[in-house]
């Protein structure tokens, strides 16, 4: 089936000679199945279904390469202000840890987010999650190009005082995770959808040992698949590293042969010269940068923390390649872009250290490239049919003198109008046509109640929910 969007105001659209996005105006695009046909231009053969144009911005699908579907959505009104200042105000040890998403819950926090992602114009998704029953089948069902990420690690953490992390070491050394990873994998490379396909996701490097990470490594060299880990995520990180190998987790990566192209580091925000650590080495951008590594840039909760990437312009500036990834709720990813646009800036200090465009292109092509793609992040022929309808005549986008920072810096996915995956229309008007987000919502609601009831059992000071969390303001009686 040739379906085409006839004369469309504006075309975020690749040009080859200039290796970037371009704006094209007034033109046609044109798929035939899961590949465009056309971009730009008139389109002149034959056609099945003609879409007027006329007050669209055409766009291609973003690639998000980093998202939590299974848990994030439950700390929606919970976790946005949640941290522990005894350890540099990360919750990833105690005050989150504690609001667990229960297995009944698990299926309704992955559609609830695979929703928000849609609507806000995501075609291709990198998951981190532990595996659950579904997961794959629900991935396939939501309509997106997903990438399985199952994670596992050596260890798991906790702390009994909420300043001192402890570490509980499997006696298999996380072997039993790798096998489900691999075997979680190659469940979705073999599912009859087609879009589907996976990447191990080890934990972080102060929950793997060695042996595991290298284990890892040498399976996703053998099957070819891109290799997932959390770094320089927290400042504890940071210390446990130096703590046990006297390095930067950015080093300890570096010295054990795990930076390559294949690579995708989640964060690595504290590296050696960020102004949160005190470190005699200024070496961790270089060292990503000369291994031709790929970062998953997720400014949300990090701001959430008071902290921000040094910065997203001078990791640019050095040749990385940055994606986007939505890492918390919301999972938003047209929110995520605006945020890595202006905190680039204050990070800098420096109007224009990262503009509207550079982010566009990390959350399009750049995650493109992490995957080791060049048919999707881009409208050009042969590439595949993932694209963004973005309605012109929302009130949110007018004036549209420049669409995409409009879009950005105004109207987000409430503008976003149809979302098309390998030329399948997966969003319609602004709902997903794939997924019941109201129902998932529902489930979500009461699996939040029920994890909020076992905070006190599970905290290490036995504090409840609201002593933890607060409201925004007090409950008064009556």
């Amino acid at each position: 089936m040739t379906t085409v969007i006839r004369n469309a105001a504006w075309i975020a659209a690749w040009e080859n000679a200039r290796n970037a996005h371009v704006y094209l105006r007034n033109g046609d695009v044109a798929f035939d199945g899961a590949d465009l046909v056309c971009v730009g231009g008139r389109y002149e053969g034959p056609v099945d279904e003609e879409i007027d144009g006329s007050g669209l911005f055409v766009m291609p699908g973003l690639v998000d390469i980093h998202s939590h579907t299974t848990s994030q959505p439950l700390y929606k009104g919970l976790c946005e202000e949640v941290g522990n200042p005894e350890l540099w105000w990360s919750g990833l040890y105690d005050n989150k840890l504690v609001f667990d998403t229960d297995a009944e819950g698990i299926p309704a926090s992955t559609e609830v987010a695979f929703a928000e992602l849609l609507k806000s114009g995501v075609t291709t998704l990198v998951d981190l999650s532990s595996p659950f029953d579904g997961w794959i089948d629900l991935f396939a069902r939501s309509g997106l190009r997903g990438y399985v990420a199952p994670m596992f690690g050596s260890a798991t953490w906790h702390t009994r005082d909420g300043r001192n992390v402890e570490y509980d070491w499997y006696d298999d050394d996380g072997q039993s995770g790798l096998e489900q990873a691999i075997a979680t994998i190659e469940q979705a490379e073999a599912h009859e959808s087609g879009r589907l396909a996976g990447m191990p996701a080890p934990s972080t490097p102060d929950l793997c040992s060695e042996q595991l990470l290298g284990d890892i490594m040498g399976v996703c060299q053998q099957k070819g698949w891109k290799f997932h880990i959390h770094a320089s995520e927290s400042v504890h990180e940071v210390q446990e590293i130096r703590r046990r190998h006297g390095v930067t987790p950015i080093r300890f990566l570096a010295d054990r042969g795990l930076l390559t192209p294949r690579t995708i580091l989640a964060h690595a925000i504290y590296a050696d010269t960020h102004s949160w650590i005190t470190w005699s080495t200024d070496e961790d951008i270089d060292l990503i940068a000369q291994s031709r590594v790929n970062v998953a840039h997720c400014p949300t909760p990090f701001a959430r923390y008071g902290a921000v990437l040094e910065s997203f312009g001078a990791y640019r500036k050095r040749g990385i390649n940055l994606g986007i990834g939505t890492d918390t709720t919301p999972h938003n990813m047209l929110d995520e872009m605006r945020w890595a646009c202006v905190l680039g800036k204050v990070a800098d200090g420096n109007l224009d250290a990262v503009m509207t465009g550079d982010v566009f292109e990390a959350a399009t092509v750049g995650g493109a490239r992490a995957l080791g793609r060049d048919d999707i992040g881009r409208l050009a022929v042969g590439a595949k049919a993932d694209l963004v309808l973005v309605d012109l005549n929302h009130a949110a986008m007018r004036p549209g003198r420049d669409p995409l920072r409009v879009l950005l810096f105004h109207a987000a996915e409430r503008a976003v109008r149809d979302v098309y995956v390998d030329g399948r229309l997966v969003v319609e008007n602004g709902e997903v046509l794939s997924l019941d987000h109201d129902a998932a919502l529902t489930a979500l609601e009461a699996a939040q109640k029920r994890s909020e009831a076992q905070v006190p059992a599970l905290h290490w000071s036995g504090r409840d929910a609201h002593a933890i969390a607060p409201t925004s303001l007090p409950i008064a009686d009556g």
